[in-house]
């Protein structure tokens, strides 16, 4: 035909995309962490993926385990994964032709006898019409390519948050359960002290008895115990809620875990050590940096998107079939009809929407890369805070650790004396409280060295690794929507690839200018 030089001209500079590259953003980055020097930290590469198993517990692992398969929030992060690649799926079938069309129509249409009189007009007639139809706007832009692009690095973005989201989950977990066992720890002190205030109270109610004493050192016994005791059910209120929180993040109801939580009740123990690598891998390891900078890929892509409306659009366009007034003429050789040929739009008179959707456009990938430099900061800041926690955490351990000994030590003694008559009841009061208090202060340093270290490993993006070889959502679910929809190959589900890596799409002016379509 006449105009094919013309379709493969078209076709030969389709190679072109209007709009930018993406650049990776810049983000400032400290050379060393600020505890850096402490001998407690140790700079490697091999920073724990399986972190969680330094606790050395393994009711945490069992519940680190049926969390990454089971929690609910993290199954909704992975539908949105297949979302995402279904509408990649989209994306590049628009780079085919956009209309393909079967129609047809069968009419008996009836003229008003009013109508004009005309010789030989037929006021009575059928039509019939069968054919195909289709157009193709050729991606001379490389709009359609931009839009894949862009829904590429979406994709990847939302593969990044289903990591983040396993990374966050993991740690919510190990902090969860470190609260419900530190509430144990609690109750434990509690009822410890309770016994021994009750032994304080009947040698207060012997001595009164005898006449060595006044009554207030049995009132005074007795408010002390009481006191004790009215914490005991505050600790248990908080000990059920922590085992609620535990059973949400299982994906199970309330009294789901409680099967699964076996062993001592004791704070969590790790070694007085830790492995951070430098801060430069934040950058690579942090999911949520990954789909920062993914974000920020995606919107700079819907630039040229945006921009290719400022330009012509070049379309092919056809149409075939067969019409007939008479059924039994349908398919007859002179029934056959076509159009076909070459086209273009152009929207000219716009009012500067094009040009000022480009500059909102614009903004919002600016917007993209303040908020990965923003993430950045924040990670870094998240980690230096955890690091220090974790270090500092220790140090109050041990000095807690000696008061609770002294303290120990003050009550025995205040004991032997009151009830050899040498001190008053307020000293074994007094030195009861100090207990108390000591022991408390103990636990509460323990449980920080454990958070801060769940922190700090949070911050440094580990956790995500949980998922390699398992599915993003479950099998079972899997299967229910197979049997509501067909998802083609995107069922079974394919996990993302294993990666501390930032992967980006291919820049439109290097892609192909077809890509394979996902049928």
């Amino acid at each position: 035909m006449g105009w094919s030089p013309t379709i493969s001209m078209v076709l030969i500079l389709s190679g072109c995309a209007v709009g930018p590259d993406f650049v990776q953003p810049k983000a400032k980055v400290q050379d060393q962490w600020i505890e850096g020097n402490d001998p407690r930290v140790m700079a490697t590469n091999e920073v724990m993926s399986h972190w969680w198993r330094a606790f050395d517990d393994p009711v945490l692992d069992r519940l680190v385990q049926i969390a990454s398969e089971q929690n609910l929030p993290v199954q909704i992060a992975g539908l949105r994964i297949m979302e995402a690649r279904a509408q990649l799926g989209v994306a590049i079938g628009y780079q085919y032709p956009q209309t393909q069309e079967g129609f047809g129509t069968a009419q008996q249409n009836l003229l008003s006898s009013q109508f004009a009189n005309q010789e030989n007009l037929r006021h009575s007639y059928a039509n019939f019409n069968l054919g195909f139809d289709a157009a193709w706007e050729l991606d001379f832009w490389g709009r359609f390519r931009r839009n894949v692009e862009a829904a590429s690095a979406h994709m990847l973005a939302t593969e990044a948050d289903y990591d983040d989201a396993l990374v966050s989950l993991t740690a919510e977990v190990a902090r969860t359960y470190t609260a419900m066992r530190t509430f144990e720890v609690y109750i434990r002190i509690a009822r410890e002290n309770a016994r021994v205030q009750g032994e304080g109270l009947e040698i207060a109610r012997s001595r009164f008895r005898n006449g060595a004493t006044s009554e207030l050192d049995v009132d005074q016994a007795r408010t002390l115990l009481e006191s004790t005791l009215a914490d005991i059910p505050r600790f248990q209120s908080s000990l059920q809620q922590t085992k609620n929180a535990l059973s949400a993040l299982l994906g199970k109801p309330p009294g789901g875990v409680d099967s699964l939580l076996y062993g001592p009740q004791q704070i969590p123990v790790a070694s007085t050590q830790v492995a951070i690598g430098i801060p430069a891998e934040l950058l690579r390891r942090r999911p949520d940096i990954r789909a920062a900078e993914l974000n920020a890929a995606a919107e700079s892509a819907r630039i040229g998107v945006s921009k290719a409306d400022l330009y012509p659009r070049f379309f092919l366009f056809g149409e075939v079939g067969v019409q007939s007034s008479d059924m039994a003429n349908f398919f007859a050789p002179h029934s056959l009809f076509f159009t076909a040929g070459p086209g273009f739009r152009w929207s000219i008179l716009n009012y500067g929407r094009i040009a000022n959707d480009v500059r909102a456009q614009d903004a919002r990938l600016q917007r993209a890369i303040v908020t990965y430099q923003d993430t950045v900061i924040r990670a870094a800041r998240e980690a230096e805070d955890a690091l220090v926690g974790f270090l500092k955490a220790q140090d109050s351990t041990r000095s807690s650790q000696r008061s609770v000994d002294a303290a120990q030590g003050s009550v025995d003694l205040a004991l032997i004396r009151y009830r050899e008559g040498s001190d008053s009841f307020q000293r074994v009061i007094d030195s009861q409280r100090v207990l108390l208090q000591a022991q408390n202060k103990l636990a509460d340093a323990r449980a920080s060295v454990a958070t801060y270290l769940v922190a700090l490993y949070k911050a440094l993006g580990g956790g995500w690794e949980v998922r390699e070889g398992k599915p993003i959502i479950p099998a079972a679910m899997q299967e229910e929507m197979a049997r509501r929809t067909n998802w083609g190959t995107l069922i079974p589900v394919r996990s993302p690839q294993t990666t501390d890596k930032i992967h980006l799409p291919t820049p439109a002016g290097s892609a192909p200018i077809l890509r394979q379509p996902n049928w």
